[in-house]
């Protein structure tokens, strides 16, 4: 029986606020950090290049896993990780005021990122030592859940939150020259106040698994060994040329289109953009959106359990790419109408993360075997790398060809992943239930 038993803590009382922090900072750094900057009439090609490389600690998360693994205890890193968190969610609130908020503002966001990434390590380790094999299986749907409530907490309910107070004069004059930047910055002082209480409440809530203790520097050698073998093991797979070719450009369209998303619903309509205000974004995109997505990938997961991946690659792929054409149609036509670009955004959303199970089913196909979940790391990293890159030259993709030809553009790039979507391999009855 696992020894965390001994601990009498209910994970009612940890799992949803852990997946909830896991969550949060994640889509703040590479969703709303963009939202932000468009508002702070920051160029498209500065936001797209810039955010990007934020992508970075997610891309090399599996090569410092084994610090995580050898200091301290899985329990320290997620309690000290939320206040890193909660301090550099303050240190872009203090920032934003003042004639350097792009420097400042990004050297925090980097803050963020690695903090975030250092913790997504560390809960994930946390989870299998701080429950029973029946809990991780029970607690598995509450933890995605609570990551997705963050998610349409930071996308919809805090952009939402911004947006009222661009207009609203409860602090200061919304005329003022500073006012939108006091708006965002008194949005990111209260996320910072919740992530240091997260911190607090964690430090005494977060069971005391025996499994979970500093390994000393005993074992570092045997952990860096360890770590090597892994790596070698993921690189000599068989087709491996054909795995990186699949995950780096399945989302090739989908890299690009996410970080022009947001600034073509706030650009005015004299520049190709549709003029919602940070507000209706919050709504349609950050809220309409990703409840579709959440949709679309839970009835992507049970259509595969049942019918397998095998039968279904081809729907998934579609529905990955062709929604993107609702893009092309916003562009071309700007309607007015709020109902149709919400009608367009949850067609696109629901599309991806339908399509999206295709990608996730063939990440953990590939990452079966020995070294399932350091392989697993290795794909995830590797699919950072694919939205990175791509996203880096997007802006500057945009402002050059402006906002309809670039969606075709993004169209046109769908093709790659058609492309490696025929050449995979995997088992004909991957995915189904057993």
């Amino acid at each position: 029986m696992n020894n965390v038993l001994k601990t009498k803590q209910s994970p009612w009382t940890w799992i949803p606020t852990v997946y909830f922090a896991e969550g949060m900072p994640y889509i703040v750094v590479m969703t709303v950090s963009v939202i932000m900057y468009k508002r702070l009439d920051i160029s498209n090609t500065e936001i797209a290049f810039y955010t990007s490389w934020l992508y970075l600690p997610w891309v090399i998360k599996p090569f410092w896993s084994p610090v995580v693994e050898m200091l301290k205890t899985k329990r320290w890193w997620i309690v000290t990780m939320q206040l890193f968190i909660g301090a550099g969610l303050a240190g872009v609130a203090f920032t934003l005021p003042t004639s350097f908020f792009f420097q400042g503002t990004m050297a925090f966001f980097w803050l963020l990122a690695f903090s975030s990434a250092t913790q997504d390590i560390a809960i994930d380790g946390f989870y299998m030592m701080g429950l029973t094999e029946n809990q991780q299986a029970f607690f598995v749907g509450i933890r995605n859940t609570f990551y997705r409530i963050a998610m349409v907490t930071g996308q919809g309910i805090l952009v939402i939150l911004a947006g009222w107070l661009e207009n609203s004069s409860i602090l200061g004059n919304p005329e003022s020259e500073n006012h939108i930047s006091v708006a965002w910055a008194f949005t990111f002082a209260a996320i910072a106040v919740l992530f240091i209480l997260f911190s607090f409440y964690h430090k005494f809530f977060l069971p005391r698994p025996d499994e979970d203790f500093q390994k000393g520097k005993n074992s570092m050698k045997n952990i860096m060994k360890g770590f090597g073998e892994t790596i070698v093991a993921y690189f000599n797979k068989k087709e491996i040329w054909t795995i990186l070719g699949f995950l780096l450009l399945y989302r090739l369209g989908e890299s690009q289109l996410v970080k022009l998303a947001s600034p073509f619903m706030l650009d005015s309509f004299e520049t190709g953009g549709l003029g919602l205000s940070t507000k209706q974004v919050g709504i349609a995109y950050g809220t309409v959106g990703i409840i579709c997505l959440t949709i679309g990938g839970i009835s992507g997961g049970w259509l595969a359990s049942v019918k397998g991946l095998k039968k279904l690659l081809w729907i998934f792929v579609i529905s990955m790419n062709l929604p993107n054409v609702v893009y092309v149609y916003l562009s071309y036509v700007q309607p007015e109408s709020f109902w149709i670009i919400i009608g367009a955004v949850a067609v696109e959303q629901f599309g991806y993360g339908f399509g999206f199970t295709a990608y996730t089913l063939y990440m953990l196909f590939v990452s079966g075997g020995k070294y399932k979940t350091a392989h697993f790391a290795f794909s995830t990293g590797i699919m950072a790398l694919g939205m990175m890159v791509p996203g880096m030259v997007s802006g500057w993709i945009q402002e050059t060809i402006g906002y309809q030809h670039f969606f075709i553009w993004v169209l046109i790039c769908t093709i790659p992943g058609f492309i490696m979507a025929k050449l995979i391999k995997f088992d004909k009855d991957f995915g189904l239930r057993k």
